[in-house]
């Protein structure tokens, strides 16, 4: 390499041969030409390849031209040779910071052209090194790469090194008026700081207070950035540690740690003491049931010395929020024995063999526990049928541990599973066998006692007017669960308290039944006159016939006030939960639901009808069709049923057609007589309606004995 600079440039030898084969290759014609013509000029006072006799051309591969050639084709690519003199303009080009002007400079640190100075040179042996020698004189402008001889560190410390200076034009213009501010007296306290801002005495006290507020909370900062250094440290230590657990814990590294973080939870026994099964309402068969379940698990010894065995499983069925876990957790409690809590999808995982781990996880401790209960909520969730699914080809693992434990080749004495569904139909014929779930018991939905049993359990947490009948709210409150009920009472303590009540009465109660039911209040409905009129009429025509028909429910309220889809309802009582209904108590519902639409005939005529009575005519007549085909309660038909109408003869459809027709004619014409019978009766009701809006069972009685009413 030849090193040139603005005085020198680094060049190398290969480039420059290869240059002179291209143009030797390219033009040798023309480099004849000029050669020849080239050789009557005599040569310039610095010979730039000096001869020299031990050395040919052929050394370099340039054995077709002459000395005289190659000075031509050395001239034509490197620039002419000027004065020694440095160039009196600047140069465009900056040297490195790190490097002086010359490769032989960097290296020994003085310059090869200083007086007095040795001068060291190599032996040349070609011509071509005898002419790059010499290019050290030449001024072309070409840019220095830097060439770092010494170390930083070395440098600071030698004192006889010096930075170079940088030129004008290398300081950036952001740095020069950074660098240019002119810096001020630096305050060395608090009052020359004040004087140089220049406060006045008013704010100096304020000032002085903020700095030092501030530097005391700088202070407590920089104390605490060690203790936080240290803190993090300590967490990153912590999770690192939990990692290497997980990586250590299993082949499949992160995957199995996080696969088995959630079987700890599964198995913590849960020490349940405060349910009893006191605290069970509304479920006595089911109690009674589960009482034998409490017998094995406090007095083994009383059944096994007659041969017997204690129950393995019982499977609790029941709609949803009737009590499936509360009793579960009542037999736990009754026996003061472990009570192992699982739901079915904590076993439901995308990992393969996760779910049955869990399971054997879960009976293992219970063994060691016995004994005990295992509760497993939602059991189809894992114990539904088995399938043969190309999407979940592990699917039946869980469920084929779930079976081994419960009743397989290893005894699990002194465990019993409880297991709770609402979608009994889901499950594994397995799972339900005798040998796994011995007992299923019924868990359904509350009668009126029950309800009445549920309603006094809840109320009495709440403060209640002494005038509560819970046998009321009972009544029409028919298919309610205990969780409904409870909601109920819940809602009704809540509208009670924003209406500013000391205690829950009647009227909160009945308020939060009708939400639950119907749907909330909708006062901002602005209803015309015309249509609240009409709607009273239609209300009241319910009521009279309701209250006239010997075989009607009783009423427990007529309102007019819009509630969800309706503009107005009245609401009947039965006195008990019916489990039939008579020929008679079925005619007599069709003839309430007819009453609405006969009252507005006979008040407003039958061009102002309303498309009010549409939900009423589909239940009268879902009623009357049942009567017919379901019922055999149609003397033309006989005691047949009809399931599947369309699978019946035209004859026969058209047969059921007309008789239902005839049931519907018949109601009509019946709420009619009876409304045209108590039309007085009518009118005061709908009068009472339209300005009360609201009647209960007390004061339509009044009302319909012609008596005012005080309020």
């Amino acid at each position: 390499m030849f090193s040139l600079s603005p005085q020198q440039m680094i060049l190398p030898l290969s480039q420059l041969a290869n240059a002179i084969h291209s143009l030797k290759s390219a033009a040798s014609s023309a480099v004849t030409a000029s050669v020849q013509n080239l050789q009557s000029v005599p040569a310039p006072e610095n010979d730039l390849l000096p001869r020299d006799p031990s050395v040919s051309l052929k050394d370099v591969g340039l054995s077709e031209f002459g000395a005289g050639q190659l000075e031509e084709l050395v001239s034509r690519l490197l620039p002419c040779l000027g004065p020694l003199e440095a160039p009196s303009c600047s140069s465009p080009w900056r040297t490195s910071h790190a490097s002086a002007k010359s490769f032989f400079h960097n290296k020994h640190g003085f310059t090869q052209r200083t007086a007095g100075s040795a001068v060291f040179h190599r032996q040349t042996h070609s011509p071509l090194q005898s002419l790059c020698t010499q290019l050290d004189y030449l001024p072309a402008g070409v840019q220095s790469r830097g060439f770092k001889t010494l170390k930083s560190s070395t440098r600071r410390r030698d004192p006889a090194y010096q930075a170079p200076s940088e030129p004008e034009s290398y300081t950036p213009a952001f740095m020069k008026s950074l660098l240019g501010r002119e810096k001020g007296t630096e305050a060395q306290t608090v009052d020359q700081l004040m004087k140089q801002k220049n406060l006045p005495e008013a704010q100096q006290e304020a000032f002085k207070t903020g700095f030092t507020e501030g530097f005391m909370k700088s202070q407590a900062y920089s104390q605490r950035t060690p203790e936080s250094v240290r803190r993090t440290r300590l967490i990153l230590l912590v999770l690192l540690g939990a990692g290497l657990y997980g990586l250590f814990r299993s082949p499949f590294l992160s995957v199995r740690f996080r696969a088995t973080s959630g079987l700890d939870s599964a198995v913590d026994p849960v020490q349940v003491k405060n349910v009893t099964f006191d605290h069970v309402k509304g479920v006595d068969e089911a109690k009674n049931e589960l009482q034998d379940v409490v017998e094995f698990l406090r007095n083994p010894q009383k059944f096994t010395v007659l041969g017997g065995k204690l129950p393995k499983g019982v499977l609790l069925v029941g709609p949803p929020g009737t009590g499936k876990t509360l009793l579960a957790r009542a037999v736990a409690g009754e026996a003061d024995v472990p009570f192992y809590y699982a739901s079915g999808s904590e076993f439901d995982e995308m990992f393969v063999g996760v779910g049955a781990s869990r399971i054997r996880n879960l009976f293992k401790e219970a063994k060691a526990s016995a004994p005990c209960v295992i509760f497993i909520d939602e059991l189809d969730s894992v114990g539904g049928k088995r399938i043969e699914s190309p999407m979940h080809p592990y699917s039946r693992q869980t469920i084929n541990q779930l079976l081994a434990e419960m009743d397989g080749f290893k005894p699990n004495e002194g465990v019993i599973v409880i297991g709770a569904t609402n979608f009994a139909e889901a499950l594994d014929s397995a799972l339900v066998r005798p040998g796994r779930f011995d007992m299923q018991v019924t868990v359904p939905r509350p009668d009126v006692k029950g309800r009445t049993e549920i309603l006094n359990w809840y109320l009495s947490k709440i403060k209640v007017d002494p005038a509560v009948e819970a046998g009321i709210i009972a009544r029409g409150t028919v298919g309610f669960t205990g969780a409904e009920l409870e909601n109920l009472v819940n809602q009704a303590a809540l509208k009670a308290a924003v209406d500013l009540r000391e205690r829950v009465t009647m009227r909160e109660l009945e308020f939060a039944k009708d939400k639950i039911l119907m749907g909330p209040e909708r006062r901002s409905v602005d209803i015309d006159k015309k249509n609240k009129e009409i709607t009273a009429y239609h209300e009241s025509g319910h009521a009279i016939v309701a209250y006239y028909t010997k075989d009607a429910m009783p009423i427990n309220k007529a309102t007019i006030m819009p509630r969800g889809p309706t503009l107005g309802h009245v609401s009947m009582l039965p006195e008990n939960d019916r489990w039939s209904e008579t020929r008679a108590q079925l005619l007599a519902q069709m003839d309430v639901s007819m009453g609405g639409r006969v009252a507005e005939e006979l008040i407003f005529g039958d061009e102002y009808i309303t498309t009010g009575a549409s939900s009423d005519f589909d239940g009268a007549t879902k009623i009357a069709k049942m009567m017919v085909t379901r019922f055999g309660m149609s003397d033309k038909l006989g005691v047949m049923t009809y399931n599947d109408l369309t699978k019946q003869s035209p004859e026969t459809q058209a047969a059921v057609e007309q008789e239902v027709r005839v049931l519907l004619k018949d109601s009509y014409e019946r709420a009619r007589t009876l409304l045209k019978t108590y039309s007085q009766e009518h009118e005061n009701l709908a009068g009472a309606l339209l300005r009360h809006e609201t009647l209960d069972a007390k004061e339509i009685r009044l009302v319909l004995e012609g008596k005012v009413l005080e309020h």
